[in-house]
């Protein structure tokens, strides 16, 4: 079974896996409109995740993660508790050179999405209010200011640029100079 990341699973995967590449989906655009409640915010003072949109002409780079035999079942489990809060099974394949479309490296991977119509959606906002959202929420997870700043360093040590990403992490930096 191969898990694709494109958010915290990236850098905190919190399982065992057996093999790891970088790779992207195709038709995807990673926003931060999923609203946190039960991990990097709290009821009434959300934090703000990623999730995908789809988006015909974008690609998202991430991880893939091999997982074998029984282990398969005990991360799956805590992958939907982990995601429960609107994130729905997507299954995708994984591609790692944009140059050549048809070629993939995963033929089927399990994704999460959040869907804009689950009761914690978001949706935009300005990359200002989205970066003065997660520097003041806090979770049991802990900080929503580390989820935005990890995620957006692991993507630049994979070489990839993200518009949004490094977009709300810079708003985010300049918000905390300020203070």
């Amino acid at each position: 079974m191969w898990i694709f990341g494109y958010g915290s699973l990236i850098w905190k995967p919190g399982f065992e896996w057996q093999e790891k590449r970088v790779g992207f989906v195709r038709g995807w655009r990673r926003r931060f409109y999923q609203g946190s409640y039960d991990h990097r915010g709290v009821p009434g003072k959300p934090g703000r995740v990623v999730t995908l949109l789809p988006h015909e002409e974008d690609i998202t780079w991430g991880v893939v993660f091999r997982i074998e035999g029984a282990e398969a079942d005990r991360v799956l489990a805590n992958l939907d508790h982990r995601e429960k809060g609107g994130y729905e099974r997507h299954h995708v394949p994984i591609f790692a050179d944009p140059t050549e479309p048809t070629r993939h490296i995963v033929d089927r991977a399990l994704m999460y999405v959040a869907t804009e119509g689950n009761p914690h959606y978001l949706g935009p906002a300005p990359i200002e209010e989205i970066a003065r959202q997660t520097l003041v929420a806090h979770g049991p997870s802990g900080p929503n200011r580390e989820y935005v700043l990890r995620l957006a360093e692991a993507l630049r040590q994979f070489e990839v640029h993200d518009q949004h990403v490094f977009a709300v992490a810079d708003a985010l930096m300049a918000l905390e100079d300020l203070i």
